[in-house]
């Protein structure tokens, strides 16, 4: 599997998750000693991480560009993307810059800045 594929893989299913509004799934796609850095105080593990995706509006879709992935260790990927959050109430999309660490398949560390 490519590197992109791989990043691609798990951005995919986090995607599914949000949309689908199910927070459980995208915290089973973080490591258990994750660091997660979204756009409100930072969390370590895939709870944490359910419970920032819980708290998110229903009906709020993302979409995402990847823009660049790295290799940094035999099972260590970088992934860096743009990612828009879009809201059925009608407010302005948030716009971020999305960079993710993949380790053995899974996120462990996220950080989410404003574009």
């Amino acid at each position: 599997m490519s590197d992109l594929t791989a990043v691609t893989g798990v951005l995919d299913a986090w995607q599914k998750g949000i949309e689908q509004h199910r927070p459980d799934d995208v915290g089973a796609l973080f490591t258990e000693d994750a660091i997660f850095q979204g756009l409100r105080p930072y969390s370590v593990g895939p709870a944490g991480v359910a419970a920032y995706y819980d708290s998110q509006p229903m009906g709020m879709t993302v979409e995402y560009r990847i823009r660049e992935v790295r290799r940094l260790a035999e099972e260590v990927l970088l992934g860096w993307a743009e990612a828009d959050f879009h809201f059925v109430d009608g407010r302005d999309p948030v716009q971020v810059n999305l960079t993710v660490v993949l380790t053995g398949g899974l996120i462990s560390h996220y950080h989410a800045s404003r574009r």
